[in-house]
């Protein structure tokens, strides 16, 4: 049986762990907010009634992705640009070039950010490795102009946080559906999280603070995750909507996926 990523990856134990899907949905959310294409996102008009939902699941996509049998991951990769035609044939234009290399940017940043923050740092063979696995699924997508290893990665990635991110109407909008859809509380924390993930641009643009107060927090965190307590924790800090999607993201090997998703990314 031959899978879209290797078992032996390092992506699968990145996205084996609901701990880390956590941290890169932080990060995405930021993003997301700040892109200059978020008009896209605020088109099909399910970005502002479901914010997390929204966002949720573009990383569940790339999640299923990754531990799909190829052909199941080709079907699911078809599947995202349909739904994203679809879209473009009712706005009566194209969503750019940059804007899906954007998505995959981060998908690949915060996979290795939020590893390196909650277990170790990365050689430099799982960094391309992680960078491997994505680009295969831009190209899968027709996603063009896509940098060559993960050094002209790093190159185009600062280039296009400096060039595609700014702080406008929908990024403040979208800051207010945050918070009222998750609470104040879950709202702090998310902050804090953006703080401790995002690129230091990201967060100057989100007029954040510096110093995530979660930092000094992470090595407790660990502890917690080896006496089983990070799960009570995580229990008081999601929605209960998520919670049951948030366990069943703990993944140890290999499974097999018999679904397309029909939720749209958009």
């Amino acid at each position: 049986m031959e899978y879209f990523v290797d078992k032996n990856s390092i992506v699968r134990e990145i996205w084996g762990k609901s701990d880390t899907i956590l941290l890169i949905f932080a990060g995405a959310s930021a993003e997301f907010a700040l892109n200059k294409a978020v008009d896209w996102l605020y088109f099909t008009g399910r970005l502002p009634k479901d914010p997390l939902g929204r966002l949720f699941s573009t990383v569940t996509y790339a999640r299923d992705i990754v531990f799909s049998e190829k052909e199941m991951a080709y079907k699911t990769i078809k599947n995202i640009n349909v739904i994203h035609a679809s879209v473009e044939k009712k706005r009566g234009k194209r969503i750019p070039n940059w804007a899906y290399k954007d998505v995959l940017f981060m998908l690949i940043d915060y996979s290795i950010r939020t590893f390196e923050i909650l277990e170790r740092k990365l050689e430099t063979h799982e960094r391309q490795d992680v960078f491997n696995v994505f680009s295969d699924v831009g190209q899968r997508m027709g996603i063009t102009d896509l940098p060559k290893d993960y050094e002209a990665f790093k190159e185009m990635r600062h280039l296009h946080i400096k060039q595609n991110l700014y702080n406008g109407d929908f990024t403040k909008d979208l800051y207010k559906q945050y918070r009222k859809h998750i609470g104040i509380v879950r709202y702090k924390l998310l902050l804090e999280s953006q703080i401790l993930i995002t690129p230091k641009a990201v967060v100057q643009l989100l007029g954040l603070r510096k110093f995530s107060i979660l930092k000094p927090l992470i090595s407790s965190y660990k502890i917690s995750r080896k006496i089983n307590m990070d799960c009570l924790l995580k229990a008081m800090i999601l929605p209960s909507a998520y919670k049951e999607n948030i366990r069943a993201m703990n993944i140890s090997k290999p499974r097999k996926t018999n679904r397309i998703f029909f939720n749209s990314p958009l």
